[in-house]
């Protein structure tokens, strides 16, 4: 279709949904009020405005089937108690002199296989409670390790933010995983010693916020570990042998194997539903954050933004990890900023001669730095997670920034200047 919006309809259309999410509007309906209304700001009229937010969406939809499909993984590791368990597991063999790395450790597993980071985070939260209390530690130090090591997790886990770089760029899911390994290592390593430095700053845990944990339905590790095992060698059979297992398939199918081995087949439709009630919120989110991406992509702020990189000097591999670095600060989400950067500025970086596994890998990890933000869900639900007042969650947000910026520049340096894996 050939129409353009003009550069001020875009920045319009992400001001406006930025605005509507602050007011407590649904982030889809925000993002697709913001489309429509910065179409028609940008100059075209509201039959095209219409047609370009559309086709937007439509370009999101492979990653919405996968994302629901992943449902089934997500909802038995989390509902049977699994998630719980990998968690718990983890911090009581590092132990309590270890806290931190533990925590941070527990979140970034849980989010690896497949857990959403929010999610990871609450889960582990009451361990990092109880902890916390016993050893002297703040709210703030304890909050941080686990959010640090969800955003490493996130960048190796074949959640929906991976999924949308993976479908984007027409790359394997676990070759945006595996892309993500060197740079989770540098953002866990930065995460442990900025929370170290917050042990006493900040709120303490009180004795009314502990929870006590009924442990004797939860599964044994052994078998909790079964469903993200089977889900990663079946997505590793692409890689290794040639052998193409879509995540459509090879996510539920982990779930569902998983499930059997924990014994708790007979739960397997409770759980898949409750799974899919997680995911369909994202899924939504995503069909918004489309028609935002339909029409960014048919505006000239891409053209602005790389001849603002040229202006100061930087090479044209920088919009990779600027383009997602601005849409999570948009959406306030890793997923959103992955999916709207991957679909507007996908093509434009591959025709700038940067492979598709490196764009995918420098957009998702600069969709990690300012996904934290006051307007999306996971700024209130981690801090929501250890009853932390909001005065004291945004104190956080420069020490989150400063972790998902490393990893943004270890994967530039990676995939851009080095170009390792081109």
């Amino acid at each position: 279709m050939d129409v353009q919006v003009s550069a001020l309809g875009a920045i319009c259309a992400l001001v406006i949904a930025i605005i509507l999410i602050l007011k407590k509007v649904a982030p889809a309906y925000g993002m697709i009020a913001g489309a429509l209304i910065g179409g028609l700001i940008g100059g075209v009229n509201i039959a095209d405005t219409v047609t370009l937010m559309i086709e937007g969406a439509q370009g999101i939809i492979p990653a919405v089937l996968r994302i629901l499909a992943a449902g089934i993984l997500a909802g038995v590791l989390i509902e049977s108690g699994a998630a719980a368990v990998i968690a718990e597991t983890i911090v009581k063999k590092l132990g309590e002199t270890k806290a931190l790395l533990a925590l941070a450790l527990a979140t970034l597993i849980l989010t690896t296989v497949g857990v959403f980071v929010d999610v990871a985070v609450i889960t582990v939260a009451p361990i990092a409670l109880a902890i916390a209390k016993r050893t002297g530690m703040s709210k703030p130090a304890i909050l941080l390790a686990m959010i640090g090591g969800g955003k490493a997790g996130n960048l190796m886990s074949p959640n929906p933010n991976a999924i949308a770089a993976s479908d984007a760029f027409n790359i394997p899911l676990t070759s945006v995983m595996a892309a993500g390994i060197i740079p989770a290592v540098f953002g866990v390593a930065v995460t442990y010693l900025i929370a170290k430095r917050l042990v006493k700053k900040g709120t303490m845990v009180e004795a009314e916020e502990i929870d006590t944990v009924d442990a004797s339905s939860l599964p044994l590790f052994l078998t909790a570990i079964i469903a993200p095992i089977v889900t990663i060698v079946l997505l590793a059979l692409r890689p290794l042998f040639g052998l193409n297992i879509d995540p459509m398939v090879a996510l539920p199918a982990g779930g569902i194997v998983g499930a059997i081995v924990m014994k708790k087949g007979k739960q397997l439709n409770t759980y898949a539903i409750s799974g899919l009630g997680k995911m369909s919120g994202v899924a939504i989110m995503l069909l918004g954050t489309g028609t935002l991406a339909g029409i960014i992509a048919n505006s000239q702020l891409k053209d602005v933004i790389i001849q603002g990189l040229s202006a100061i000097g930087l090479p044209a591999y920088v919009l990779a990890p600027v383009s997602g670095i601005f849409m999570s600060a948009a959406t306030a989400s890793t997923t959103a900023g992955t999916a709207v950067a991957s679909q507007v500025f996908g093509s434009t970086i591959l025709e700038l001669g940067v492979s598709a596994l490196a764009g995918a890998a420098m957009v998702h990890a600069g969709a990690t730095v300012l996904d934290h933000l006051p307007h999306g869900s996971f700024f209130h639900a981690t801090g929501g997670s250890v009853n932390m007042k909001i005065k004291e969650r945004l104190k956080l947000i420069p020490y989150e920034s400063l972790i998902g910026l490393i990893m943004a520049i270890v994967s530039t340096l990676i995939f851009g200047v080095l170009k390792l894996y081109g």
